[in-house]
């Protein structure tokens, strides 16, 4: 699945009651949530083939460890007009799937601000978005701006982003979203690590974006309105949101 995470620093250090396997599972359950949040128990029983029962188990664990929460903007699932029950990543949930580096780059930075000001973090954050920018071009080359949007969130993916691509419904937008960012923690410190990252998506997709979120300031995924305009509006599949 797009946007799953392996071998990384920081993976989930904290083996299930049931083993290896179980710990494992366990593992997948939450990459899925980060990557596709907000999403149903249903969902992710289908997409990890595994059991509702099964699935049950690990997102009450989950809960339990404020490593997930159920998402408030469910939607009816025409039994009885209840909501579903879909869940996204915490804080913490996120945090569990970052390397050991946030501190010493969060210091780094905060030197960087005492000695030379705002402006060498803002030169700083755009100079990484450049290099980033250089790597993805190549990659980026669809004819229109829905798979350019493709395009970036494999490339994005591919460096542990956890992307995805998600049409709104009766619109020509898309949203670009993504579950995970390696360097949240520090971004919630210095904002300017997402507006840079803007800026380049703009650039990259050739087309005006809007951040409508971002993990950093307290969303459940860094979420980017891109306008398609080579794209015809169509509805999105029911019962699925289509908004961060």
């Amino acid at each position: 699945m797009a946007g799953v995470i392996r071998d990384r620093p920081g993976a989930l250090a904290h083996p299930s009651h049931h083993g290896e396997l179980d710990g494992t599972t366990r593992e997948r359950v939450l990459e899925l949530i980060i990557s596709e949040g907000p999403v149903s128990a249903a969902t992710l029983a289908t997409s990890l083939g595994l059991t509702p029962a099964a699935v049950r188990r690990h997102l009450s664990s989950l809960e339990d460890e404020d490593l997930i929460v159920v998402h408030e903007a469910g939607q009816p699932t025409g039994l009885r007009g209840r909501p579903a029950r879909r869940y996204v990543a915490t804080t913490r949930g996120q945090a569990e799937m970052s390397g050991a580096y946030s501190d010493l780059a969060t210091q780094a930075l905060r030197f960087l601000r005492a000695t030379a000001g705002d402006a060498a973090v803002e030169q700083f954050a755009h100079d990484r978005l450049d290099d980033l920018a250089r790597r993805y071009a190549p990659r980026i080359t669809a004819p229109d701006v829905t798979g350019r949007a493709h395009q970036l969130a494999d490339a994005l993916s591919a460096d542990g982003y956890a992307a995805s691509v998600r049409p709104v419904a009766g619109t020509s937008t898309v949203q670009l979203c993504q579950g995970h960012c390696p360097v949240q923690h520090v971004a919630e410190e210095f904002p300017q690590l997402c507006e840079a990252e803007a800026q380049v998506f703009s650039r990259l997709l050739g087309s005006h974006v809007q951040r409508l979120a971002t993990l950093a300031g307290g969303g459940h995924a860094c979420t980017t309105s891109v306008p398609t305009p080579d794209a015809r509006a169509r509805p999105g599949p029911p019962g699925e949101p289509t908004t961060a």
